[in-house]
């Protein structure tokens, strides 16, 4: 096969190949390294590219399916792992250049999981400063574009796994979400990706303090790829249980969701507007479900303003109170400003709001819960606009507040720890469109298989060849 013919495939129909001998894990990598060549100079997604390595294990991975031994799920695949959580013998940079030799001494769990089960890291991808904003742009790899126009935002903060995946570099990637950063760089570049229940993913990062009490509920890892058959592959890979993550919890993969069971139908959340764009992609996949058999009704989840609040109390609170004196003699004007921006966005932080906010999770947690006891699902937009142009979040505090407005149905799953998966449903003018599937606590694969029936009734979109709409 060509070069273009195997890194335009995808990660299932990657190892499949290598496991019956069609073409080499050798010969996958050296095609994801040259298109990374290829494509990256105009995209800034890779920060660290090591292809001698990732030849050197692609060439051990052969001789392994050449001896006949065992093959892990992932075997041979080429992956990229976002540079915020840590790879043994990588720098975890988090886009801070005090960082830069900041060197993990033993992989992520996550990440372990991955190596674990054959997969071939080939690169690290870019990110904003330690994750803080929805754009991914940094002083010391700069500005990540999106690859279908550089005008815009690829979206925060694992931006740079999006637009690798979406210029196929490679077929599966690694990302996080604390506030929508598995998710709304789908969106904006057209990829699928999944970010899974609180506890699902085991998480430690060994060269980074212990994070906040907020923080350790709201963030997880996650995989991204271009379909969600990949997604899946990634997912059932990553959940291995490690007794590094106390929140880690022991629980199987189970799929319950069955054509015909109601699924919730959000456009506009809380009635205060939403793109055209946006909601013509969000209609198009209840339109495809509801032909599929589902019932789709039109509702909102309980207190759904209630739950963007108590993100906003819980996340900012904590990223201005924590984060922000540990960080301001290190980072760069981008993460000043931007938090700078928060803190006038949101008045009402304080300690007894914050104390509160994190009590009444359990019940708005409680209340959810319920509401999935009657649909099977919520199917909503990602953020609310399009994606917005560049470091859009740095032009004024108004436009960070509008920015944070637009994430009105993206951070109350994090608030509560809920999964969700994001699916493309077509392009409109000229950008992806996108859709999230959101679902209650570890029922992360009824989230993958309703994205399916979508991803099904759609044409793929990525990734894209030739020269990048972004040059």
């Amino acid at each position: 096969m060509t070069s273009r013919e195997l890194w335009g495939l995808g990660a299932t129909e990657i190892v499949h190949g290598i496991k019956t001998r069609a073409f080499s894990s050798e010969e996958v990598v050296l095609a994801s390294i040259e298109r990374i060549d290829q494509t990256n100079a105009s995209l800034h997604a890779v920060t660290e590219l090591r292809p001698d390595e990732a030849l050197a294990a692609a060439k051990q991975a052969d001789g392994r399916v050449s001896r006949g031994e065992s093959l892990g799920p992932l075997h041979g695949l080429p992956t990229i792992i976002k540079g915020n959580v840590d790879v043994e013998g990588w720098a975890t940079v988090n886009g801070c250049a005090a960082l830069l030799e900041n060197i993990a001494p033993q992989s992520s769990p996550c990440v372990q999981n991955w190596l674990d089960a054959g997969a071939i890291v080939v690169a690290r991808s870019n990110t904003p400063e330690f994750c803080c904003r929805w754009e991914t742009n940094n002083s010391v790899y700069g500005q990540t574009l999106n690859p279908w126009n550089a005008v815009l935002t690829p979206g925060g903060s694992s931006g740079g796994t999006a637009a690798a995946l979406a210029a196929g570099m490679v077929a599966l990637g690694h990302g996080t979400d604390l506030g929508g950063s598995l998710r709304h760089p789908a969106q904006c570049c057209g990829v699928a990706s999944l970010r899974p229940t609180l506890g699902r993913v085991p998480d430690w990062i060994q060269t980074q303090p212990e994070p906040p009490i907020g923080v350790q509920l709201m963030n997880t890892d996650g995989p991204m790829a271009r379909c969600i058959a990949d997604v899946r592959l990634g997912l059932e890979c990553m959940v291995t249980h490690s007794p590094l993550d106390p929140w880690s919890v022991q629980r199987a993969l189970v799929q319950e969701a069955e054509q015909g069971l109601p699924v919730a139908l959000v456009v506009n959340p809380m009635g205060r507007g939403v793109h055209p764009q946006v909601e013509s992609g969000v209609r198009t996949a209840a339109t495809i479900l509801a032909e599929s058999g589902f019932a789709v009704e039109e509702v909102e989840p309980p207190r759904l303003e209630d739950a963007f609040r108590i993100w906003r109390l819980i996340c900012l609170y904590e990223l201005l109170t924590g984060l922000k004196p540990d960080v301001a003699p290190i980072c760069g004007t981008g993460l000043s400003t931007a938090l700078a921006h928060y803190e006038w966005s949101e008045p009402d932080l304080s300690p007894e709001n914050y104390r509160r906010a994190l009590s009444e999770r359990c019940t708005l947690l409680r209340e959810w819960q319920a509401f999935f006891t009657r649909y099977a699902a919520i199917i909503a937009p990602v953020s609310t606009e399009p994606p917005q142009t560049v470091d859009y979040d740095l032009v004024s505090p108004d436009t960070t507040r509008a920015l944070i407005d637009t994430m009105r149905m993206v951070v109350p799953v994090n608030a509560l720890g809920l999964p969700s998966a994001v699916v493309p449903v077509g392009v409109s003018g000229g950008l992806p469109q996108a859709v999230q599937v959101i679902g209650a606590p570890f029922h992360d694969l009824d989230c993958l298989a309703i994205a399916e029936h979508i991803e099904a009734g759609v044409s793929c979109i990525t990734p894209l060849s030739g020269d990048l709409p972004c040059k």
